[in-house]
């Protein structure tokens, strides 16, 4: 891997937001999003997926057998610190088109690994750019990581994104393109949860709103949902305690921030599990293109 730029950032995963932290000295910032999605794994492990999108605009541009070329390497990294345990995985892009692309079209991918429960854990990404050694970006901050074991009602996170049946992150039958919370456009998108621990044949309503964090009603109790969807549901007969929702936000949202929450009941038993997440509509119209990331070394432990 190329020696990381660098400066390093702390930054809160969905908050769209960081604080400037130097981590040495920088051959050249690579600025880029990110952000962090938990779901139930295997064997009481718990899936952890980076997202991550950087504007072509900052990528080395290359030319090569009539088409332009974008190339950059991504790096997730999870620290256990109680467990001196390191899980990390490197993977590299590209992307290879007929024409030079628009300064502000996104480029973005994710990285999937499976992770130990820990209230201990530290998550590091990096970015840098295949075509300039040297030039890259690290955000880092604590990530304790959930655990979904047990019997109650409880949801997974929020995961945003686009449909995108051809190359997108797969989870059980959804296909979403993902995308970091903060680099939304002003067009419709998609959520994908999982609701976990509804007992077999229970009915369950689930409620999608959105309310602005921008303006003077932002500051009051009695916000007014930009966007208010109610949904109906059973459990399946033969629910194994995990269903997974993809929905449709049809609404384009004006420019600004926003949080997501969606909350499930149990028409039943009258539990409530509710999951929000804050996100950023930037507004740009200059396109994204998902790429799958070819793993340089996936999922390799190291020594802390």
């Amino acid at each position: 891997m190329a020696a990381v730029a660098l400066t390093a950032t702390a930054s809160v995963p969905g908050q769209g937001d960081s604080r400037a932290a130097p981590f040495g000295a920088a051959l050249g910032p690579l600025p880029f999003s990110y952000d962090l999605y938990t779901f139930r794994g295997e064997n009481g492990a718990t899936v952890v997926v980076a997202s991550f999108a950087v504007p072509v605009r900052e990528l080395q541009r290359e030319s090569e057998d009539g088409e332009v070329r974008y190339r950059f390497d991504v790096s997730f990294v999870l620290t256990d610190t109680a467990r001196q345990s390191v899980l990390r995985s490197d993977d590299s892009v590209y992307v290879g088109t007929p024409r030079a692309l628009d300064g502000d079209h996104l480029l973005h991918t994710w990285i999937e690994v499976d992770a130990a429960p820990s209230a201990d854990t530290q998550q590091r990404v990096i970015m840098t750019d295949a075509g300039r050694p040297g030039v890259g970006q690290m955000y880092q901050s604590p990530f304790p990581i959930p655990n979904y074991s047990g019997d109650a009602l409880m949801l997974s996170d929020l995961a945003l994104g686009f449909p995108d049946e051809t190359h997108g992150w797969r989870r059980g039958e959804a296909s979403l393109a993902l995308l970091p919370s903060s680099q939304f456009p002003e067009s419709a998108f998609d959520v994908y949860y999982e609701i976990y621990n509804l007992p077999p044949s229970h009915d369950y309503t689930t409620e999608i709103s959105i309310q602005s964090l921008d303006g003077p009603e932002a500051e009051t109790s009695e916000r007014t949902p930009a966007v208010r969807t109610l949904f109906s549901g059973r459990a399946g007969a033969e629910t194994l305690g995990t269903i997974g929702e993809l929905r449709r936000v049809e609404s384009a949202l004006p420019r600004g921030a926003y949080e997501l929450t969606v909350t499930v009941r149990d028409e039943q038993s009258n539990e409530v599990a509710s999951r929000a997440r804050r996100f950023q509509v930037q507004g740009w119209r200059a396109g994204t293109t998902l790429v799958p990331a070819l793993p340089r070394r996936r999922d390799a432990p190291t020594a802390p």
